[in-house]
């Protein structure tokens, strides 16, 4: 638990889980929600208002320096030497890390290749792109094989294919039997990435579990898309779903398609399907779709509880 001084409600309250070897946990949150608060905690930037945490089997509040030197963390705002350039950046971080000088140049170069640095290794970070510098101040989370590893929306700034190659680095990294805390605005790098996650709002866990078992169990329904040959057979298809589909609620309306969420408990797949198919030339229906309610939806519906405070800065 957490309480900023002149505040009376926590910023962090009562969080209580164990995350094991190989696996990446995801911490999902809209802004102020207590991510980087609980990163600053584990990482003993923060100082804890009552409770403690185990990095390694090491507790935060009294062996915080043998904490410090199992964990690699990547902050929100990247923390670099901008008259460095990339690999002096990693040698330096090497060897603060204890990094013995006869593997140090040997460790570096392997961290450059596993993060796509070699093009900018030699140039000064502070001419980095924003991109490139999440990436470097990944690289420095990762380098030296921390058995746990802290990242706080590590793919902020990324383009697609340095995101995608940053996943695949990550993932080997969660195979080698290392641990990764990681936060994000993104669901498909979550859904990508993370073997479980919990969603924060005001400071507490509001769910926990894989990304099926969140849809499973805080989803609701079905979504289904439709789209007619013309936009005058629009009402008549409305029509038809307000009869066949009880409970559904029109999300989005744009001229030859019509946007539902099915929200009715006895409805299942292959009723969805059989009707849709019986009907689909005498409404003109073009194409359909229906799918599982996203990760994204399960998120807004928890996200729109946050209560935001203006005055705060931070998480």
């Amino acid at each position: 638990m957490h309480v900023y001084r002149g505040k009376r409600t926590p910023a962090v309250d009562t969080l209580s889980l164990a995350i094991p070897k190989g696996e990446c946990f995801g911490l999902l949150g809209v802004n102020g929600a207590g991510k980087t608060t609980t990163f600053g905690m584990l990482t003993g930037d923060v100082r804890m208002s009552a409770g403690t945490a185990y990095m390694g089997g090491c507790d935060i509040q009294t062996q915080r320096r043998k904490v410090q030197q199992r964990i690699g963390y990547c902050p929100q705002f990247d923390a670099l030497v901008e008259l460095l350039t990339g690999r002096e950046v990693l040698m330096l971080f090497a060897r603060l890390r204890g990094i013995p000088s006869s593997q140090l140049m040997s460790i570096v170069d392997h961290t450059i290749d596993h993060l796509n640095l070699n093009k900018w290794q030699d140039k000064l970070c502070g001419t980095y792109s924003g991109g490139n510098k999440r990436k470097l101040s990944t690289a420095v989370a990762l380098v030296g094989n921390p058995p746990i590893v802290l990242l706080d929306e590590p793919t902020s700034g990324m383009d697609p294919k340095a995101r995608r190659y940053l996943w695949d680095s990550l993932t080997s990294i969660m195979e080698g039997g290392r641990s990764i805390i990681l936060t994000s605005h993104s669901m498909e790098e979550c859904e990508a990435l993370c073997t479980r996650l919990a969603i924060m709002v005001n400071g507490q866990f509001k769910c926990l579990g894989s990304t099926q078992h969140l849809k499973s169990r805080f989803g609701t329904g079905y979504t289904l898309i439709i789209k007619t040959s013309t936009p005058a057979l629009i009402e008549t298809t409305k029509a038809f779903i307000a009869q066949g589909f009880q409970g559904a609620v029109l999300l989005e309306q744009h001229q030859q398609m019509v946007h539902y969420q099915v929200d009715n408990g006895n409805t299942n797949w292959a009723f969805i399907f059989g009707l849709l198919e019986e009907n689909k030339e005498r409404l003109g229906i073009v194409d359909y779709s229906v799918s599982q309610t996203t990760l994204e939806q399960v998120f807004i519906n928890f996200a729109k509880h946050q209560h935001i405070d203006p005055r705060v800065k931070s998480e």
